[in-house]
């Protein structure tokens, strides 16, 4: 990366962690996936008392060595809700169970300069996670998902995000997979369902953030 381009991007990143902090998330920034691996392996698994992990679908979260790491622990449960080969009704009762494990892992739509966390979901496991029910949540965002404010946020998330993520699902039938536009549908496919803001972290710390200094997920 260009050292000038690298420089903007640590300046909006290190404010970012600030809005961040000061609403309670607890925050690192690393400068790729490899070295958000390392920071979760070093500086934050150590610090939790965990028995049960699961995760959100996340694109940016699979770039990293995160799962991988999580695999090799053997004193810890794998609720995997994306495992290949399992009936739905099997993953949908197990993002249920995923609900109530130590640690839940997963990304972010969008994440605003003044520290809030804005996404928007299908089923909804994925929100429900980082809002309530497991102990500890991290999250892992790449620097493409910083926008403005709330507004910017959804903007982005129903102009590009979603759109995209609706695409790469093979079989789905929605409007916005042959527009590339969200048309506002009523498709049974329709991954636009649920709206949560999360303004801040409750309790304290509970939700901990590695922001990644380069493009990650959609």
């Amino acid at each position: 990366m260009q050292a000038w381009k690298e420089h903007y991007w640590t300046l909006r990143l290190e404010r970012c962690k600030k809005a961040l902090e000061n609403n309670n998330f607890e925050v690192f920034i690393a400068g790729n996936t490899q070295e958000a691996g390392i920071i979760f392996s070093n500086e934050i698994l150590p610090n939790l008392q965990i028995k049960t992990v699961s995760w959100g679908d996340s694109i940016t979260l699979r770039a990293t060595p995160i799962l991988e790491q999580l695999r090799r622990q053997q004193n810890i449960e794998i609720i995997d809700t994306f495992a290949k080969g399992v009936e739905r009704g099997i993953l949908i009762e197990r993002r249920r169970q995923a609900l109530l494990v130590d640690l839940f892992l997963t990304g972010s739509n969008a994440i605003t300069e003044t520290g809030k966390l804005v996404n928007l979901d299908m089923v909804g496991n994925r929100v429900g996670g980082i809002t309530f029910g497991p102990k500890h949540v991290v999250l892992l965002i790449g620097r493409n998902k910083l926008v403005k404010d709330v507004d910017s946020a959804m903007e982005r998330i129903k102009s590009h995000a979603a759109p995209i993520n609706a695409i790469r699902h093979e079989g789905w039938k929605t409007p916005c997979m042959k527009t590339a536009y969200c048309m506002d549908c009523s498709s049974p496919d329709r991954i636009c369902n649920t709206w949560v803001i999360n303004e801040k972290s409750y309790p304290k710390k509970r939700i901990k953030i590695i922001l990644i200094n380069e493009e990650c997920g959609l």
